[in-house]
Formats: C-alpha cells, structure tokens, sequence
C-alpha cells in the first residue's frame, strides 16, 4: 500500500524555511490532495530519502521527486500529527486522489516527515501509531 496526503484542494504553496514540521506535512498532503506534484516536490529538501515498503532511496533530482510524488495513489484526510521537535509523524485516513486510483480507500496510513528549513529530509511510511504512543 502507499500512502499520501490529507485535507483540501488547491494548490499548496512552499513552505517558509521556518515552517515546523507539522505545517509541511500539512503544506505537503494538501498538494498531492490536489494532485499537484511539482508542489509537493518543492517542500522536498534536495537528495531527501523517502522509505516505504518497496522503496529507499534518495529523491536526487527534481525530476524524480515529482516522479516520487505522482507515483503515489491515495489522497488522505490528516486525522493526528504528532510532532517532537524536527519530526512529525501524521496519520491519514486515505481517500481517492485527482486522475488516479486510491488501493486502499478508507485505511489508515502514517507517514514520518523529517524537516529541516521548512523541507523534508526524510518522509518514511511508518506503522500508524496508537493513541499516546510514542513517536517513530
């Protein structure tokens, strides 16, 4: 299953180099909601590491950090962030998503948001975590 997004249509705008990390999460799924992958490309820093079941790697370029986004197929509605200090981890309730199609409508996903200056360093797919658990 692959994750995504949250809340919202319309395009999402970069987010400012102080943003905290639940903000960019936040900035992040409310582009690929609306389908908009160069925007959510943006809020990645350069050679950012994205992790989830079937892909580790580095997003070196641009162009593969679209690539990485437009290949994710659910939208999602952010139901909890949890957030301790340049970390964020959000739980999504996942839905379908402009021009593609949702392989796990209605699930919950987690996905972990390192930030550093307002960009993702690392997003990783995580476990969805349980109330008042810890953070990944």
């Amino acid at each position: 299953m692959l994750v995504v997004a949250t809340a919202g249509a319309g395009a999402a705008t970069a987010a400012p180099r102080s943003a905290s990390p639940e903000a960019v999460a936040r900035a992040w799924s409310k582009a690929l909601n609306a389908n908009d992958n160069v925007a959510a490309a943006k809020l990645f820093a350069p050679n950012a590491h994205v992790v989830q079941p079937g892909v580790d790697g580095r997003l070196a370029t641009r162009a593969i950090a679209i690539a990485f986004n437009a290949s994710l197929p659910c939208a999602g509605r952010i139901v909890a962030v949890t957030v301790t200090g340049n970390r964020a981890v959000a739980t999504f309730v996942l839905g379908e998503r402009p021009k593609h199609h949702c392989d796990a409508p209605g699930i919950k996903a987690a996905a972990l948001f390192v930030v550093h200056e307002g960009k993702i360093t690392l997003w990783q797919q995580v476990a969805v975590p349980k109330a008042g658990g810890p953070i990944a």
